[in-house]
């Protein structure tokens, strides 16, 4: 390599667009920074870098960019946002795999808190709505679990993956402010805890819960979630599912009346 072409390289820089809002109730503005390139960069090791050297494109020395994270390997569903349009995980999502400028929003679906800080209160209120969990009657040890078949296991496990990231609610079009639908990640943890052997128990009451207000009827089956799952969650398979389920428990309702 010749000393240009090197020193080309060395000087080879990556934008940042990001929009950044200083309160839950102030306007949102962007704000543009210019960092040096580095192989295998990613958003969230960039976000990293404007936080240690909060400098923007003109030099101006401003607030550390607020965002979260934690695992850093795509468990937590933590650093989720909006890049170049794309609701993703910023922990991977590679630089060199993006068009420039790279534009960073926070999900909108969300009250923002500042920058890519978001609210997610309305997933975990759903999850109360619904029951996601396994009641058990003490905190003692209960001894091994119900054997259930390979292929529920394995179905079980798919649904399991989902990290209450919010990618989903962003991308569903339904998950907006004239609408109650608590979002299509919802429907695949009904499907996750009925289709356990003990939590199949409360199963009648979860359903129930799914088709009350904002729940499956608020589905437009656009698809969009399961494009954008980051962890391949097979929701439109679950919401498929739950609507089997729902017309069944519906029916039995009718009946027992």
């Amino acid at each position: 390599m010749s000393e240009q072409t090197a020193t080309a390289v060395e000087k080879k820089t990556v934008r940042f667009i990001i929009t950044r809002q200083d309160t839950p109730d102030s306007e949102p503005y962007e704000e543009e920074f210019e960092l040096e390139y580095r192989p295998n960069m990613t958003i969230n090791s960039s976000l990293m870098e404007i936080q240690r050297t909060p400098y923007n494109a003109k030099g101006e020395k401003v607030s550390p960019v607020s965002w979260e994270s934690n695992c850093l390997e795509e468990v937590c569903g933590a650093c989720s946002m909006v890049i170049n349009g794309t609701p993703r995980q910023a922990c991977s999502t590679l630089v060199d795999s993006l068009e420039q400028p790279i534009r960073v929003q926070p999900m909108d679906t969300f009250p923002v808190v500042r920058d890519m800080v978001i609210d997610r209160n309305r997933m975990f209120d759903a999850m109360k709505r619904v029951k996601a969990w396994i009641p058990i009657d003490g905190t003692y040890d209960l001894g091994a679990g119900p054997r259930m078949p390979e292929v529920d296991r394995q179905w079980r496990y798919e649904l399991s993956k989902c990290m209450t990231c919010g990618v989903c609610l962003q991308a569903c079009p339904n998950v907006n402010s004239r609408s109650d639908f608590m979002g299509p990640f919802i429907i695949g943890q009904v499907d996750l805890f009925n289709s356990h052997p003990t939590g199949e128990m409360n199963k009648e009451e979860r359903t129930e819960a799914l088709i009350g207000e904002g729940g499956l009827q608020e589905c437009g089956n656009s698809q969009n979630c399961v494009q954008a799952c980051p962890k391949g969650v097979p929701l439109t398979t679950a919401i498929a599912r739950m609507n089997r389920e729902g017309t069944k428990h519906m029916f039995r309702k009718w009946l027992s009346h």
